[in-house]
C-alpha cells in the first residue's frame, strides 16, 4: 500500500493510490501521510485535514513534522499563507527536535531533514504570499542549505525550492531571474518521473517565461500551460486544475471567459470537499476567486 502512495503522491501515476483511501485511514502514521497527501492533491482538504491532524500527536515526530508541512500548504492552496505559518512552524521545531537521532534517509525526503526543508520552504512561500520577499529569501536560502547536505531524497526540496525562487523573483518584478530556478524545477521533475510535480513545476515555468515577455518565449509559456492543465484534468488533480485554468486565461484572454468558469467549477467542487476552516480562509482570501 505504501509504494502504491508513493507512486501517486511523488511518483508517474497520481491515481495510483485512489483505491486505497478507506484502507489507508487505518495504516500507520506514514501511509497516512501519504494518503492525505494525495488527498489534496485531489482536493479533497477535508479527507486530508483529518488525516494530518491525527498524526499531529503521534508518537512519530518526524511524520507529524511532514503532516503540518503538508497540511499548511494545503491552507496556503486555500490562499490562508499567515495560517499555514503556525503549521510550517510546527513542523520546523518537530522536525529540529528529531535531526540526527536516526542515520536512515528516505527517498523522497520523507525524514527529518526533508520534514525541515519542507517547512522552511513553506515559511518562505508564506511569508511571499503576505508581502515579505525579503524574508522569503531567507527562508528560502536557509531551506538550501539544508538540502544541500541531504544524502538521499533531495530531489523534492530542490523542486520545490526551484517554485519558490521563482515565485520570489517574480513577486519582484525580475522575470528573466525567475526562468532559472524554474527551469530547474521543471527539468529535475521531468528527470525523477514525478508528474504531480512536474505539472506545478510547467505551470510556474509557463508563468515566468509569459511574464519575461519575449514571442517565442510566449509560445513556449502557452504550450506549457496547456498540457500541464490537460495532465491536471487526466488525473483529477484539481489543487492543479483551478490554478492552470486562471493561467490560461491570463495567457489567451480571448478564451478568459472559458477558462475562468472552468476553474469557478472546479474550485467549487474543492470548497465542498474542504473543511469549514479552509473554506473560511479562501472566502477571505485576495488570492482565491470566490
Amino acid at each position: 500500500m505504501e509504494e502504491l502512495l508513493r507512486q501517486a503522491a511523488f511518483g508517474d501515476d497520481p491515481a495510483a493510490g485512489r483505491l486505497l483511501r478507506a484502507k489507508a485511514a487505518r495504516g500507520s502514521g506514514r501511509v497516512r501521510l501519504l494518503a492525505g497527501i494525495v488527498a489534496g492533491a485531489e482536493g479533497r482538504y477535508a479527507a486530508a485535514a483529518t488525516l494530518f491532524q491525527q498524526l499531529r500527536g503521534g508518537a512519530d515526530r518526524v511524520v507529524a513534522a511532514h503532516a503540518m508541512a503538508a497540511f499548511a500548504a494545503h491552507r496556503r492552496q486555500l490562499g490562508g499563507h499567515a495560517a499555514a505559518m503556525t503549521f510550517d512552524g510546527l513542523a520546523v521545531a518537530y522536525a529540529t527536535t528529531e535531526l540526527g537521532k536516526s542515520a536512515a534517509g528516505d527517498p523522497d525526503g520523507l525524514d527529518a531533514a526533508g520534514a525541515l526543508a519542507d517547512g522552511l520552504l513553506g515559511l518562505a512561500a508564506d511569508s511571499l504570499g503576505l508581502g515579505r520577499l525579503r524574508a522569503a529569501r531567507l527562508l528560502r536560502d536557509r531551506a538550501l542549505t539544508g538540502i544541500s547536505g541531504m544524502e538521499e531524497g533531495a530531489w523534492r526540496g530542490r523542486i520545490r525550492a526551484g517554485w519558490v525562487g521563482a515565485e520570489i523573483e517574480l513577486a519582484a518584478g525580475n522575470a528573466a531571474a525567475a526562468l532559472a530556478p524554474a527551469r530547474e524545477a521543471a527539468a529535475l521533475a521531468k528527470e525523477r518521473g514525478a508528474v504531480r510535480h512536474g505539472i506545478k513545476s510547467d505551470l510556474v515555468l509557463g508563468a515566468a517565461l509569459a511574464a519575461a515577455g519575449a514571442s517565442a518565449d510566449r509560445e513556449k509559456a502557452l504550450d506549457l500551460v496547456r498540457n500541464a492543465r490537460l495532465a491536471a484534468e487526466k488525473y483529477e488533480l484539481r489543487s492543479l486544475i483551478w490554478p492552470a485554468a486562471l493561467i490560461s486565461a491570463d495567457l489567451l484572454p480571448a478564451n478568459g471567459e472559458l477558462y475562468r468558469s472552468r476553474a469557478d467549477t472546479v474550485l467549487h467542487a474543492v470548497l465542498l470537499r474542504a473543511d469549514p476552516g479552509g473554506r473560511r480562509l479562501a472566502r477571505e482570501s485576495p488570492w482565491v476567486p470566490v
